[in-house]
């Protein structure tokens, strides 16, 4: 199976480089929030919006409840609806407020935060369908996570779903996608990098440990990942942490694999650049923003910066079209 890069052209204000910051992708534009340059000091609070389209950034004057900057943050869209949840503050506090951004009214909304809602943590992962945000796992005030929470869109209500037990140890920077109406959680990190899957059913409230198969990727954390059609496919990540933790860059992977929901099978991508689109491959990295998004007809994932191998905050953007 092939996979085609594309790295797009950026005109207007853009953000910079940065990682550990989220992509939310609603229509044609792709909504960036949060991030890092230099290693754990929030860059700032502003919206950027990427026209996917014309290639163009530009910075929203939003309204209302604007959050604070903050790293190892998280979106996920509903709709025209964008959802921001939890992340790390300049003084490496954990959060847990759950803010909304109308894109119609460029207006943000405070709608959870304290008890309401899951507890305080950052570079966990989110996820939606088409009226729940669900969130799972990362690093919480006393360790790391695994529990799993959902957020009705309609009702404007957090739910804790059924604990995934044992088997599904706590754990930071997990891929984590809706496929076919179900939540796949993929890899992760646990004090060391996992390579195991795990599937919630809402519909039946069960969890099930997946056995894949195929060509597996080697355990990481802190990949890029979404659903696209019926595979979870994900890009790069860190496959050998760093002994500086957070500070420094470990191992990054520069590998694509999809892994089919149906036959459990992994494959990995024969990954492309796509020199006629002025294309070129994206390299190792992890700690991206990303999101499932459609550029030029074709369903895929959109990466945003990321940290390198050197260390070094990236700033370009990728498509990748995973040729399914």
């Amino acid at each position: 199976m092939a996979g085609k890069w594309i790295k797009l052209p950026q005109k207007g204000t853009a953000p910079g480089a940065r990682s550990s910051h989220a992509i939310a992708v609603v229509g044609t534009k792709a909504y960036a929030f949060g991030g890092e340059f230099t290693p754990r000091v929030p860059v700032d609070n502003k919206l950027h919006v990427f026209d996917l389209d014309d290639h163009t950034w530009s910075v929203l004057d939003a309204v209302g409840d604007v959050p604070p900057p903050r790293v190892g943050v998280t979106m996920a869209a509903v709709g025209t609806t964008i959802y921001v949840f939890g992340g790390r503050d300049s003084k490496h506090e954990e959060l847990n407020e759950l803010y909304s951004f109308d894109t119609l009214n460029s207006e943000w909304t405070l709608l959870s935060s304290g008890e309401a809602g899951p507890p305080h943590r950052s570079y966990h992962s989110m996820t939606a369908d088409d009226h729940r945000v669900y969130v799972f796992g990362g690093c919480g005030n006393a360790g790391r996570l695994n529990d799993l929470w959902a957020f009705d869109a309609r009702a404007r209500q957090w739910t804790q779903l059924a604990s995934p037990g044992e088997k599904c140890r706590p754990r930071g920077g997990p891929g984590l996608a809706v496929v076919a109406g179900r939540v796949w959680v993929v890899y992760g990190f646990s004090g060391e990098e996992l390579d195991d899957v795990h599937c919630f059913d809402p519909a039946g409230g069960a969890w099930e440990v997946i056995e894949t198969g195929g060509d597996r990727p080697s355990p990481r954390s802190v990949f890029s990942a979404a659903g696209v059609g019926k595979y979870v496919v994900v890009y790069g990540g860190e496959i050998d942490p760093s002994d500086q933790g957070h500070m420094g860059a470990g191992m990054f992977s520069r590998e694509a694999f999809a892994l089919d929901t149906e036959t459990l099978g992994w494959r990995r991508l024969e990954e492309e650049a796509c020199d006629d689109d002025g294309g070129e491959h994206p390299g190792p990295r992890g700690w991206c923003a990303f999101s499932g998004a459609d550029v030029g007809g074709r369903r895929g994932l959109l990466v945003y910066g990321g940290n390198s191998p050197t260390n070094d905050r990236l700033d370009d953007i990728f498509f990748f079209d995973p040729c399914l």
